[in-house]
């Protein structure tokens, strides 16, 4: 039976209405392991190799090898079951968090944004892999693939908030292919390092106003948001800066938002 562990959680109150909370969520899925080894004649027969030929496969040096039975879970399955494992982690690291701040309180999934029932306050999630590894365990031989998910809740009594963890550096490809020509026109003067960095801020950034706004995912990664990247550039000189806020207008709401940028958490939300 898989389980789910939460790890690495780190809470972090933003104001005074807000509050937000990461983590990594794993899960081990096992597969089994056969002690055989392949044979040779067998391995040419499933491959439907004339006899004619088996004479130049004789010719050459054979390394065997484990041979490992075919996964209980194939490539889709594993990527269904990261999702999955995605969607428990966020609601089981939200009731975390609302019990840490003393709220009893379900959630309202019928709408976006989500709200929780009672107090109506506004909850927005995040997560994406962070990737896998295999082990074995070799007295009942069986084959561990664990998957490992950054994940991350804010909580917000006010107004809708937005929130985006990103544990990879966003391909320039994609980059070039969404972002404004302001923004990219700044970007490609930056040193690699520096434009990695800044780019996926600005993604986050972006994915978090998607959230708020309800924008379609084109038009909010399409927003023009390269006023900002003097701020992103600043800031990422501040590696040991745990929160750094940012204030900038919401077009929609009329009104000035947050961002707050937790480099040691890979976050970042718009509140």
């Amino acid at each position: 039976m898989p389980t789910s562990n939460l790890t690495q959680i780190q809470y972090t109150q933003l104001d005074t209405t807000t509050w937000c909370v990461t983590a990594q969520v794993s899960e081990s899925v096992s597969h089994l392991i056969t002690g055989s080894l392949w044979n040779k004649s067998l391995w040419l027969s499933s491959c439907n190799t004339p006899c004619k030929d088996i004479i130049k496969f004789n010719s050459l040096n054979w390394y065997y090898q484990v041979a490992t039975a075919a996964p209980r879970h194939s490539v889709p399955a594993l990527a269904r079951k990261q999702r999955q494992q995605q969607r428990q982690g966020v609601r089981q690291l939200l009731q975390k968090l609302l019990k840490k701040l003393e709220i009893d309180d379900t959630l309202d999934e019928s709408s976006f944004p989500y709200r929780l029932v009672n107090s109506q306050h506004y909850v927005c999630f995040s997560h994406t892999g962070a990737g896998s590894s295999k082990q074995t365990t070799e007295s009942n031989q069986t084959n561990f693939t664990r998957l490992h998910s950054k994940i991350a809740v804010v909580i917000s009594c006010q107004r809708p908030a937005g929130i985006d963890i990103e544990a990879n550096n966003i391909a320039w490809h994609v980059v070039k292919r969404f972002y404004s020509k302001s923004e990219l026109a700044i970007l490609q003067e930056l040193s690699t390092d520096q434009r990695e960095r800044t780019a996926k801020l600005l993604w986050q950034i972006k994915e978090s106003f998607i959230k708020v706004n309800q924008y379609t995912l084109a038009q909010g990664l399409g927003m023009d948001y390269s006023h900002l990247i003097p701020s992103l550039i600043e800031n990422n000189r501040e590696i040991n800066a745990s929160s750094v806020i940012t204030d900038i207008k919401n077009i929609d709401y009329q009104s000035i938002y947050h961002i707050a940028t937790l480099q040691s958490q890979q976050t970042v939300i718009v509140f």
